[in-house]
């Protein structure tokens, strides 16, 4: 027998594991948007690919995005958009972050 239905207690680090997850930005959603999209400077998406315009932050994961992706077209960096060259730069936002929390 489980013992009789006793409800069951919560650690301290299950609650604050609960607090970290709803209040931790992950990236997703809304609130990662623009950050994924590289639209806000400052934003992870630096790169573009030219075939298929889905966003890198580095050459690196661009270029392992690309063999894994486009095997048969050889990797060219010149090809590459750079997207935070494109967008003017608005110092009065705040840069967006993915691992910000939303508790101060």
């Amino acid at each position: 027998m489980t013992g009789k239905a006793k409800p069951k207690k919560h650690t301290a680090k299950e609650i604050a594991a609960k607090i970290d997850a709803s209040t931790t930005n992950r990236g997703g959603g809304k609130a990662g948007l623009a950050d994924r999209s590289g639209i806000e400077k400052g934003g992870h998406a630096k790169y573009e690919c030219p075939h298929c315009k889905i966003t890198a932050p580095d050459i690196k994961t661009m270029q392992i995005h690309h063999d894994s992706k486009h095997p048969k077209v050889p990797f060219e960096e010149a090809k590459l958009s750079n997207l935070h060259a494109t967008v003017a730069v608005d110092t009065s936002k705040p840069r967006p972050g993915v691992r910000g929390s939303s508790k101060k």
